[in-house]
């Protein structure tokens, strides 16, 4: 096959894969951190609560060009995988020679569950792991041009990579450890421009930091305070390999494993090449690792070694020399890992929207989709109107956003609690808490706190979630008035541990 023929062939064939996630994001409901980042999309700042902005920006410009819709929330996340894919392509060309290994290693990601669910579904992990990629894309021409200047690229890259999440951090030691451990490479720790790109990533990461200054830097600590030890253990350590199997699908995972051992080993690959790889996997997979021993480690924490895994895979599956056994190991998962890749994200689509996979008994999926939320808002919108009330308040952030999202546009929604999350939107109209409310939640047999802070507490209808035959929960609704102080719990986030 002619070097034009594999361009073409892999161009095809990730055009593909991204109309498969485009008509997926249409027909699947937002889960309720995708509904918390679309409010945010409203309301721009250099920071919120949880995370940088890049998320909020990414759906800000997708319901700019489709409108308040699934696939609007979810488009530009998806189409970042076009850029994503030709970072990694050119990163595998330039790093081990050839587009075979270059297509390889592009198409291995982009069917991993990590790639194919984490771009579709949209989260700070989507920007990031783009990013990734074109840091690790950038640190590639640093090596084979020798030019100063692709350090500044490689600023811009880290200054993205922070913007969406602050795992970005992780690069600073990844590559001064690659500079450190390639004697060739070690001149440009004397050299001016590593630096230069150092305060260009800082530069564009700087309204983040801004941001937090004017509010107790709360993003941060609550963020770098998951790194705190109290206590060991080992039950979450169990979770961790399952997971990441999963997520890189299991034949993609055999491949990348195979192909990291291959570049530990020396069996592919100039040294520059194979230490990049090595120290952009390694050194964040061994924080995760150890973080593993105190806290859950969530899958797709893992995304930003995800660009430098499938190259690994690419290398296990082109370059380097196998034995007997190991090389049928290799022909297969090569030859079945997009086919299985695929199956697996129409499966995961398939099971989130219907059940029918477990036989609509429940599963992780459930509660984090939204899944009965439209159905759900035009009944609790007719109860509004009915009632006469003025504004729809949630318990937590989660049912807040879905509210926010599905009721009619420019209703009156906001979360009781937790008003730290919201400290980037306006308030609502005091005149519109000081009539009749509508609170929505989890049908429970008392509502202990709505008694003590309201003089009148009715509960006036009982709705159910489902996902065909299957109950999801029960929301109550209760009509709330005579507010006997401010409506709002304005406590202050845990993570300042006061009052305001």
């Amino acid at each position: 096959m002619s070097a034009s023929e594999v361009v073409r062939k892999t161009a095809l064939t990730i055009l593909a894969l991204i109309a498969l996630r485009l008509v997926s994001a249409a027909y699947t409901p937002l889960t309720f951190d995708e509904a918390y980042y679309w409010t945010w999309s409203k309301h721009l700042a250099g920071g919120y609560y949880d995370h940088p902005p890049m998320v909020a920006l990414l759906i800000r410009l997708g319901t700019l060009i489709v409108g308040d819709t699934e696939l609007g929330v979810r488009l530009a996340s998806i189409l970042l995988a076009l850029p994503m894919s030709f970072a990694v392509y050119r990163s595998a060309e330039i790093l081990f020679g050839g587009q075979r290994v270059a297509a390889t290693a592009t198409i291995l990601l982009n069917v991993t569950l990590m790639a194919a669910v984490g771009t579709m579904i949209v989260t700070p992990d989507a920007p990031l792991l783009v990013a990734s990629s074109f840091v690790l894309f950038c640190l590639a021409k640093v090596l084979a041009t020798g030019r100063g200047a692709w350090w500044l690229a490689v600023g811009i890259a880290v200054g993205a990579a922070l913007l969406s999440k602050y795992t970005a951090l992780f690069f600073g030691p990844a590559i001064l450890i690659w500079l450190i451990a390639v004697p060739k490479l070690r001149r440009w720790l004397i050299s001016p421009w590593p630096y230069l790109g150092g305060i260009v990533a800082f530069a564009i990461f700087s309204p983040v930091i801004l941001w937090n200054a004017d509010h107790q830097w709360v993003s941060l600590i609550k963020q770098l305070g998951r790194a705190r030890i109290e206590d060991f253990t080992w039950r979450y350590m169990g979770e961790l390999i399952p997971t990441q199997i999963a997520f890189a699908t299991p034949l993609v995972f055999i491949l990348g494993a195979m192909g990291l051992y291959a570049l530990w080993k020396r069996k592919a690959g100039a040294s520059a090449a194979r230490v990049l790889i090595n120290s952009m996997f390694w050194t964040i997979t061994l924080y995760f690792v150890w973080h593993s021993l105190h806290s859950r480690v969530e899958a797709n924490w893992f995304g930003p070694v995800y660009p430098a895994f499938a190259i690994a895979a690419a290398v296990a599956a082109n370059l380097a020399r196998w034995s007997g056994r190991a090389q049928r190991a290799i022909d297969f998962c090569l030859r079945w890992a997009a086919p299985s890749g695929i199956l697996m994200f129409a499966l995961v689509i398939l099971q989130a929207n219907t059940g029918v996979l477990t036989g609509y008994r429940r599963d992780a999926s459930v509660r984090s989709v939204g899944i009965g939320w439209r159905e759900l808002a035009s009944k609790i919108e007719a109860v509004r109107a009915r009632e006469g009330a003025t504004c729809v308040l949630a318990l937590d952030y989660g049912t807040t956003s879905w509210l926010a999202f599905y009721l009619p546009k420019g209703s009156c929604v906001a979360q009781r609690g937790q008003r730290f999350r919201w400290v980037n939107m306006p308030e609502p109209d005091p005149a519109l808490l000081k009539g009749k409310l509508l609170y929505v939640d989890e049908a429970r047999e008392d509502q202990p706190l709505l008694k003590k802070d309201f003089a009148r507490v009715e509960k006036i209808a009982e709705l159910k979630r489902m996902r065909g035959p299957l109950l999801i929960e029960n929301i109550e609704l209760d009509v709330v008035e005579g507010a006997k102080g401010d409506v709002f719990d304005r406590a202050a986030p845990p993570e300042l541990g006061k009052s305001p």
